[in-house]
């Protein structure tokens, strides 16, 4: 781990009001009679969070250090151990002399260690106590310590007895289904349902798996497990001299995977006096512990609004942009400044809630396929433009690697509008801009709406994303009236998912005419390289004496391939038939704002795309829609990439094969686990897609499987018989 400084001109650092500080080459020091400052924080998190913290830290004249592992330079032996090593983080802040460290969210900003470490080297933790820490982190302390405080809890096992036999006991005398949670747990890690006892092992098992790789505890709790329920979070904030209140409630209803997708506040059709006692709640959970600084306490709700205690996240929360838009707040200001010992810049009759916000994660997942998180290049990548009411939350640029080692998040997009339905109408338009594609050429084609106002928006290409669903997700009816649980995906699950639309034969012109001109580019680009104008493969007009010249082109629209006939014109226009339907194309490539657009008439209609070649893909973004066409991959290429994919499983993404529950020779039915994968910090089971014997396991506990690499070979039975009676 590497330090880089950054360093921003000192302009107020910040006072230190409860104690006296003395610098030192290690940090800062508690003594008397002297007054310091916060003027140097090391940040010890990477990404979107990291870059959000320099920003405030740069407005209040506080310098930056930053911290990077290894994996973030391109070294896949490298894991996720580089941000949580507490030895390798407090010796880069001593170095640096940073005075604070904030911890940001994940890694090690809940880790009552490193909190305990930080101020034994006198360097300020930017958090809560490490004795808050430690209480709210174990949930099944933190459940008698909010019973106690009269915060509303639900009744569970929080025992110490963890032998499978008591946990299956406790699950069937709760009445099934039950949730299965890490005590340590958080993010939707190490928590599974077990809908029925005859699953319940299985669940618990995969829950401790994840546990342990997450948090290095496997130690659970189980709970009834309330149906359809509303996710409710309150953002409280307090203080080293006992002031606490809260910033109004959060909605994060809507999930996959236990992690939140969506989230909005404030929270749709809460009336003002549940508004006032979930806030008052909060402010009980966060006192019991002493709480000091950013916080946030979960809430599960049903549909009576009755709400209970399900845990706090003792740190900043990825989605505190939406409680910060709503009440004219910046949270990590507050955080530096109580940190140094002020007071709450406001108290609770002053947190005044206006308007509405909304927001979104893009992240880098397939949700067609369970929502597998992916990784690599953002060959291409913009984003809306930012505004007063607009927030681009991002850690990444265009050129950069989605890592498989941590989050797949790309950006947090943040709207504010003056009431519900403006935010979301706002949340729309600005999806719409991001205009994503991948660039397989052997995977699906997609539908994609584009903003009709911002013809200079890029868009993301080089990965799968989830831009599609969200907003498929913000225009569902049911969303659109607030009526949002987290059952909300697998209940609308058809509405989510619209089959794709294949384009239209106008389309197909366009991405066969941007072929055509780049190739026609290519060959100029050539003739001037060559100095010989008259070269007879300087040509590319295919203009013939006399004649009509025609081509045969290939295209591939998802599994399908089209045949389009090309043919140049001595005008320089040209034919294009599909199937009976013929076309009268024209058009040349323009260069605008570093952008290529396609000025082209397709039967006299004219229309200006935006497009986009890469790897023999064409990407088209319009108003009227984004589509991908491609040329096809040549088949003795394509046997290559298949090749021992199609008798057995392959990699849905990468990641770590963490369990291997078969060998060779063994006999597997359809849906039986086969392997146990780990991308992300998340398990994904890989199951068997047919009948069979094993013929061959390629990887093994341990090691690292790349997307789409074959994992198991399987024969079926009949082909087994054959070869053993010849």
């Amino acid at each position: 781990m590497a330090a880089v400084i950054l360093s921003f001109p000192t302009l107020q650092g910040l006072r230190i009001f409860t104690q006296k500080l003395s610098w030192t080459k290690r940090g800062v020091r508690f003594v008397s009679g002297e007054v310091g400052r916060i003027e140097k924080v090391l940040i010890a998190n990477r990404g979107e969070i990291a870059c959000r913290v320099m920003r405030t830290a740069k407005k209040m004249g506080v310098r930056s250090v930053a911290v990077y592992s290894d994996a973030d330079r391109d070294s896949m032996h490298v894991a996720m151990e580089s941000y949580l090593s507490m030895e390798k983080v407090l010796e880069v802040a001593k170095k640096s002399g940073s005075h604070a460290v904030h911890p940001g969210y994940g890694f090690l900003s809940e880790n009552t260690e490193f909190a305990e470490a930080c101020k034994q080297e006198g360097i300020i933790f930017i958090g809560p106590p490490s004795s808050a820490i430690r209480d709210m982190g174990i949930k099944s302390t933190s459940k008698y310590i909010m019973s106690a405080a009269g915060v509303p809890i639900i009744g569970g096992y929080h025992g110490e007895d963890q032998s499978n036999e008591r946990l299956q006991a406790e699950a069937a005398q709760i009445g099934f289904p039950v949730m299965i949670k890490a005590v340590r747990g958080g993010g939707g890690k190490g928590m599974r349902i077990a809908r029925s006892d005859s699953v319940f092992l299985e669940q618990l098992e995969s829950a401790r798996r994840e546990a342990r790789k997450s948090f290095n505890d496997d130690v659970m709790l189980v709970e009834k497990f309330v149906e359809d329920p509303r996710h409710v979070e309150v953002q409280v904030f307090g203080d080293m001299h006992g002031n606490v209140v809260y910033l109004f409630e959060r909605d994060c209803s809507v999930q996959r995977r236990h992690q939140k997708i969506i989230e909005e506040a404030p929270g749709p059709d809460i009336s003002p006096e549940v508004r006032r006692k979930l806030g008052e709640a909060a402010v009980k959970a966060a006192k019991a512990v002493n709480y000091v600084g950013a916080g946030t306490v979960e809430f599960i709700m049903d549909a009576q609004h009755n709400f209970y205690f399900m845990e706090m996240n003792t740190r900043l929360q990825v989605e505190h942009p939406v409680s910060e838009m709503i009440t004219g707040t910046d949270l990590v200001e507050w955080q530096l400044r109580v940190a140094a010992g002020e007071r709450l810049p406001l108290l609770q009759d002053d947190i005044i809630l206006r308007g509405h916000s909304f927001e979104a994660r893009i992240y880098a997942e397939d949700p067609n396929n369970d929502f597998l998180p992916g990784a690599g290049p953002l060959l291409h990548l913009s984003t809306p433009a930012a505004d007063q009411h607009t927030r681009i939350e991002t850690g990444v640029r265009e050129g950069d690697e989605v890592s498989a080692h941590y989050d797949p998040m790309i950006a947090k997009l943040v709207v504010w509008g003056e009431d519900r339905s403006a935010a979301l109408k706002k949340l729309r338009y600005c999806l719409r801009q991001y205009n994503v594609r991948h660039t397989h050429t052997h995977t699906h084609t997609h539908t994609v709406r584009s903003c009709s106002a911002c013809r200079a928006t890029k868009p993301i290409v080089g990965l799968n994303t989830n831009i599609d669903f969200l907003l498929s997700l913000s225009g569902h009816p049911e969303f659109e009236a607030g009526n949002v649980t987290t059952s909300f995906i697998p209940q609308y699950y058809a509405d989510l998912f619209p089959a794709p639309r294949a384009p239209s034969g106008e389309t197909i012109c366009q991405a066969a005419l941007g072929l055509v001109l780049q190739e026609r580019r290519h060959t100029q680009e050539f003739v001037r390289a060559s100095n010989d104008p008259f070269s007879p493969f300087g040509s590319s007009s295919g203009w013939r004496s006399n004649i009509q010249y025609n081509r045969n082109m290939t295209l591939q629209l998802g599994d399908k391939k089209v045949e389009v006939v090309v043919g140049y014109s001595k005008d320089g226009s040209y034919t294009m038939q599909l199937g009976d339907e013929v076309y009268h194309v024209t058009g040349e490539v323009e260069l605008e704002g570093g952008a290529s657009f396609l000025h082209c008439s397709v039967n006299g209609v004219k229309s200006r795309p935006k497009l986009v070649i890469l790897d023999s893909t064409v990407h088209l973004f319009s108003t009227e829609g984004s589509s991908q066409v491609s040329v096809p991959v040549p088949k003795y290429l394509a046997a290559v990439s298949g090749a021992g994919a199609q008798g057995g499983a392959v990699a849905p993404m990468t990641g770590t094969i963490e369990k291997v529950m078969v060998k060779a020779g063994d006999t597997v039915a359809v849906g039986d686990a086969l392997m146990v994968m780990n991308a992300m910090k998340m398990e994904h089971t890989i199951r068997a897609p047919k009948a069979g014997v094993i013929k061959r396991v390629f990887f093994s506990e341990g090691s690292q499987a790349n997307r789409h690499a074959p994992l198991i070979e399987l024969e079926e039975e009949e082909e087994v018989e054959e070869e053993s009676s010849q």
